[in-house]
């Protein structure tokens, strides 16, 4: 299964990306693929509604066909790891060939992207800087992999 990371904004040098890429390569070097990250930005000054409005456009435009969506957003769903691992589990057994998560802007994701998601997540009730969530997100990819193989990395 492919993983693909739509996100809004641009990652520069620094703890953030140092973070997303740690777990990135981790991923990697146990061979459990290699997530590719899209993003898209939009330069023209939009109001709040405006803009989420055309992040989600962008968002939508760069997933791959076919892919199935899951968006991260504060009012998602709440998932232990092992319930995430196993919704992963379940996609890849079911044959999903892409799987996109979309990650908003400082506005979050507006509701025409959340309403095509097949799955909305929340990283937990705190709020976190979108530039963060990529590599928590990574780490909880790395993490469900390795629940799935039995691999000590998890202990619950």
């Amino acid at each position: 299964m492919r993983i693909t990371l739509a996100v809004v904004g641009r990652a520069r040098p620094g703890p953030e990306r140092d973070l997303f890429e740690h777990y990135a390569r981790r991923i990697t070097e146990h061979g459990l693929g290699k997530i590719a990250v899209k993003e898209v930005e939009e330069r023209r000054p939009l109001g709040p509604e405006a803009l989420k409005a055309r992040e989600a456009e962008l968002l939508l435009g760069v997933l791959p066909a076919g892919a199935r969506l899951w968006a991260l957003d504060a009012g998602g769903r709440n998932l232990t790891s092992e319930a995430f691992a196993e919704r992963l589990r379940a996609a890849r057994d079911d044959g999903l060939q892409d799987l996109a998560f979309a990650i908003g802007g400082a506005e979050g994701l507006a509701p025409s992207l959340l309403e095509r998601a097949d799955l909305v997540l929340a990283l937990g009730s705190l709020t976190w800087p979108h530039l963060l969530v990529r590599g928590l997100l990574a780490e909880q990819l790395y993490r469900a992999q390795s629940i799935l193989a039995g691999h000590p990395y998890h202990r619950g």
